[in-house]
């Protein structure tokens, strides 16, 4: 089973995964620690499909099973996200080149904001060639993409005060959210490549929380379907 894996994908929310589930043929469940992971076929491919959680752990958990489990040669989280620039607007797609814990924090250590302690890592990276196949079909979708860097935390950013410590701290950052710096943790510790996807729901200031309920599912859809695209598309 494991070799047959091609793309694992990863939702925090029903919202995010559960077009891909509805779409899939020839599938089989496994449930880990509380996760449904859901294998079959999608678009021609092998892939393994997975609702986390919200958060960092439940996004790790995650990633960890699904790679030791299922050995997919690509993961990709799925979903939407707050953005943290201008170029960025709601139903617009944020795409990491990097992705950094933006609440990871022994600043008072004498460390720089963001490190990993013991693999010392601050900016977790992401595939560049995924990445690239993500932005093309992004714009195949006449949907306007930004790369950079995602900041994740086990926080909805809803302060223009909190978005603008974050932009502050950490260097070209697009859009945050809470679990994509995680599973590319993971990802990076196990050596598998990853990508960040993520549609924008809200602009991560004081409108968020009424924008976010508002804009959640069409800025999912969006999402949806350049990953769909992205299936048919991905030559690797």
């Amino acid at each position: 089973m494991n070799k047959q894996i091609e793309i694992g994908i990863i939702g925090a929310m029903k919202i995010e995964v559960d077009a891909l589930k509805a779409a899939m043929t020839e599938t089989q469940t496994q449930t880990v620690a509380g996760i449904d992971f859901i294998s079959g076929e999608l678009q021609g491919r092998r892939v393994v499909v997975a609702q986390c959680g919200i958060g960092k752990v439940f996004a790790a958990v995650c990633a960890q099973t699904m790679i030791l489990t299922y050995a997919p040669r690509v993961i990709i989280n799925t979903g939407v996200a707050g953005t943290l620039t201008n170029c960025l607007s709601i139903g617009q797609v944020a795409l990491a080149d990097r992705l950094v814990q933006h609440d990871m924090d022994t600043t008072a250590l004498g460390d720089p904001a963001g490190l990993v302690s013991g693999i010392n890592v601050v900016y977790f990276p992401t595939d560049p060639e995924v990445t690239a196949c993500l932005s093309a079909c992004v714009a195949h979708e006449g949907v306007k993409s930004v790369t950079g860097t995602i900041a994740s935390g086990d926080q909805f950013i809803s302060s223009a005060a909190v978005k603008a410590r974050i932009t502050e701290t950490f260097e070209n950052c697009v859009a945050c959210e809470m679990e994509g710096a995680s599973i590319a943790h993971v990802c990076y510790i196990n050596k598998t490549p990853c990508a960040i996807l993520r549609a924008i729901s809200d602009g991560g200031d004081e409108e968020a929380s009424d924008d976010y309920p508002t804009f959640c599912k069409k800025a999912a859809d969006t999402a949806i379907r350049v990953l769909m695209r992205f299936l048919r598309a991905w030559q690797g």
